[in-house]
């Protein structure tokens, strides 16, 4: 079995390999890892390896975590969907929240964000794929919201999040990003981050422009979803 030091290290040469082959220079790419159902004894492993930010869907699980996690200079990244009364924590204990989708939940972010913190980097997340059951504002939605989130005062709008339909077709895959890309560029806002790809499509990602792309099998292994805290 692959030690996660193992795994940092092989997706560590398939972003650079991907970038390469994309023109582009690895550097402008984050390794997001993705340690949502994982314990926080992995979460310290990474981090020995070299691994720095962490993203996290529930947060009950991540706000344990970080609290037994409290003697490293981890960066702590949201990346699930949120609920109206969940905000005041998010916004007191991450640094980058790469899901909103809805102004009301962008307001209450920057108002509840402590004064002595930095502004929350913040990444819109875009429905790409039409799929019902996914989270994310529509394209249609897209240039009202993120102009409406340049205003908050507590909030930096760095860029858009999306999790396309799954498919293996690398055409299918490259579109939906070139899709998120397109859309951002059409923003004329400056931005600087798109937050997409995961453990099985990074490469399609980073051809079309990922800045963050967000693993989690790949470095951990499966996982065991069990029954969460939301």
């Amino acid at each position: 079995m692959s030690t996660i030091a193992e795994n940092i290290a092989k997706v560590g040469a398939r972003i650079r390999e991907a970038a390469q082959a994309s023109g582009r220079d690895s550097a402008s790419i984050g390794l997001l890892a993705v340690s949502k159902t994982k314990p926080a004894q992995a979460v310290r492993e990474a981090f020995a390896a070299g691994q720095h930010d962490f993203g996290e869907n529930y947060l009950q699980e991540a706000l344990d975590k970080q609290a037994s996690l409290t003697d490293l200079p981890l960066i702590w990244h949201f990346i699930g969907p949120i609920q109206s009364n969940k905000t005041r924590p998010i916004a007191e204990h991450f640094a980058w929240v790469h899901s909103v989708d809805r102004l009301k939940i962008a307001e209450r972010l920057s108002t509840q964000r402590p004064a002595h913190l930095a502004p929350l980097n913040i990444c819109l997340q875009v429905n790409v794929s039409g799929e019902a059951s996914k989270s994310g504002c529509s394209p249609d939605e897209l240039a009202a919201l993120a102009h409406a989130v340049t205003q908050l005062p507590n909030l930096k709008l760095r860029g858009l999040m999306a999790i396309p339909e799954p498919t293996d077709d690398p055409v299918q895959q490259r579109a939906a990003f070139a899709r998120l890309r397109e859309l951002q560029n059409g923003l004329d806002l400056g931005l600087d981050t798109l937050s997409m790809g995961m453990s099985h499509d990074l490469e399609a990602a980073i051809a079309e422009g990922a800045t963050w792309v967000r693993i989690g099998t790949a470095l951990f292994g499966a996982r065991d979803y069990g029954t969460p805290n939301p």
